[in-house]
């Protein structure tokens, strides 16, 4: 650990060269590499027999790396069994900003403040810039959001009504990344990204903790989410990994994602290259993900998958979601059309016990 506040210092994924948490850390090593929080120095002890709750994401502080700064309660979405699925779904988008991204931007925040970072930059689709923008307010922190020019108007208002700077970029979602990377680069400034900053992931891997605590310690066969740059997905395999390390679970899940189709790199390096182009699945357009090896680990160590949805699946899917009484966004439709697929290729059994995220809510659409 970093004798700054108590924060974890910063280790690269690749060349595991070393760095001091600080205001001035770099986002990325000079190798190119990802960074990730340093290791955690304490034995992780027994599961909470009666979890507090109120402690949110950090009812499990002795499985996190991030102190507790900055938080409007999230966690703890709900796990409903759906019979007529033969599955339970994981209402991520039962948040303060109505997305999963909340787990994220609260660790990543509570860093900032820790390090006692007056402004962040980051850049999104929608769902976590509000998100971002969002902690930032409540940390009293200044944010600035690099979105697409087409952004939906309900998650713009989001970032700037939490006061939020809204930068609009004209061009492809990647255009996006780069104008947000070179003024990063250029300002010196603390990039909250959701893809980059390792804090992200410290707080998506709460969703794994809070479905095996939700199950009494029972890892489920399978979990399906969806998949752009892999921050629930990654998350939700280091949060199983961690649970398995630490004895708390038997075993960890199968991890098996959902791409759109024309933005899926992870499915074609394992399928081959997808029809069409899936446009209605806005949230998961990414066509160069940050951490792409890492999440092939992961679906390669859990026997997982990751594959293509086309945008008709989505649109069939998202209607019987809404008639079912979920009522997310389009994005999040791909993983409980992907259960479909997944159950018709044999990879899910029809007796295995799975787990589907919904990560976002239709009342942002």
């Amino acid at each position: 650990m970093s004798e700054r506040s108590g924060v974890a210092g910063l280790v690269c994924s690749a060349c595991s060269r070393t760095f001091p948490a600080s205001p001035d850390e770099p986002w990325r090593c000079p190798c190119g590499a990802p960074l990730e929080l340093a290791a955690i120095e304490r034995p992780p002890g027994e599961p909470p027999g009666d979890p507090d709750r109120d402690a949110g994401l950090w009812t499990f502080s002795d499985l996190l790396s991030t102190p507790r700064e900055v938080t409007l309660g999230e966690g703890w979405t709900p796990l409903v069994a759906v019979p007529e699925r033969n599955c339970s779904f994981k209402l991520e988008y039962v948040f303060p900003t109505g997305s999963f991204k909340d787990r994220g931007a609260a660790t990543v925040l509570s860093r900032a403040a820790a390090l006692g970072v007056d402004r962040v930059v980051e850049d999104s689709s929608g769902n976590a810039g509000a998100a971002i923008a969002t902690y930032a307010a409540r940390a009293g922190i200044d944010a600035e959001i690099y979105v697409p020019a087409g952004v939906k108007e309900s998650k713009l208002a989001a970032i700037e009504r939490a006061g939020g700077r809204a930068v609009r970029v004209e061009g492809s979602r990647a255009e996006v990344t780069e104008a947000c990377v070179e003024a990063v680069d250029g300002e010196k400034a603390w990039y909250a990204s959701h893809a980059w900053n390792p804090a992200f992931f410290d707080g998506t891997q709460t969703v794994a903790f809070e479905v095996c605590a939700q199950r009494d310690w029972q890892a489920p066969d399978a979990f399906v989410s969806p998949l752009g740059h892999g921050t629930l997905f990654l998350g939700a395999y280091r949060g199983f990994r961690a649970l398995y390390d630490a004895g708390w679970i038997d075993r960890v899940p199968t991890l098996l994602g959902a791409q759109a189709a024309g933005y899926a790199p992870l499915a074609e390096t394992l399928h081959g290259d997808s029809e069409g182009r899936n446009e209605i699945a806005d949230g998961i357009q990414i066509t160069e993900p940050v951490r792409r090896e890492q999440i092939l680990a992961a679906i390669a160590e859990t026997d997982g998958d990751a594959i293509a949805l086309s945008e008709d699946a989505v649109r069939t899917e998202l209607d019987r979601l809404h008639r079912d009484g979920f009522y997310t966004e389009p994005t999040c439709a791909v993983a409980p059309a992907a259960l479909s697929v997944y159950r018709a290729r044999g990879v899910v059994g029809p007796e295995d016990d799975v787990v589907v995220a919904l990560t976002g809510s239709g009342l942002k659409t």
